[in-house]
């Protein structure tokens, strides 16, 4: 088990495990913001209704992502290509958010159907957008690693065991 430890941290000093940790420090961060962003629009009554505040915030959260992401995660400088890097993150982007969406549209039922208090509402509200958007997580991964050209996620676990190999 402590060698199992050590290749990870030796791992998350290559640039690939520094990569994976900063697009998990991104992904952390998109979900706080979205996060907040519909417990505000929603609990406030800013946006009353439980589709569009979802929406909403998931929007608000996607431009820090994919900045955060381009410039950060994967080291990308200069005019982002639209047809390489741009349309395949809002595609996914909006993904994820049609699958918020059915998350959303559960929520209402259940808001309806229970007559709970608005702060009740308002967290399954929030707490069925996480949900939703941790489904997407890996995939996303994934794909934004083959758009910005790095090597695929599997690696990891055979570069740990070739690093476990080497000291055990």
């Amino acid at each position: 088990m402590l060698t199992r430890l050590r290749s990870l941290r030796s791992w998350s000093q290559t640039h690939q495990g520094k990569k994976l940790i900063r697009y998990t420090m991104v992904s952390g961060t998109s979900t706080i913001i979205s996060f907040a962003a519909i417990s505000v629009f929603y609990g406030f009554k800013i946006i009353p209704s439980v589709i569009w505040s979802t929406l909403a915030g998931n929007l608000v959260a996607s431009i820090p992502a994919y900045q955060l992401n381009r410039r950060w995660t994967w080291g990308r400088r200069g005019k982002s290509q639209l047809r390489k890097e741009v349309a395949p993150f809002w595609a996914l982007t909006f993904l994820g958010i049609g699958v918020s969406q059915l998350g959303a549209l559960w929520a209402r039922h259940e808001v309806r159907t229970h007559h709970w208090s608005h702060l009740v509402n308002t967290g399954l509200v929030s707490f069925t957008n996480l949900a939703s958007f941790a489904i997407f997580w890996v995939l996303k991964l994934i794909v934004f690693n083959r758009i910005f050209k790095v090597d695929v996620i599997e690696e990891i676990d055979e570069q740990l065991d070739a690093e476990e190999s080497q000291t055990g």
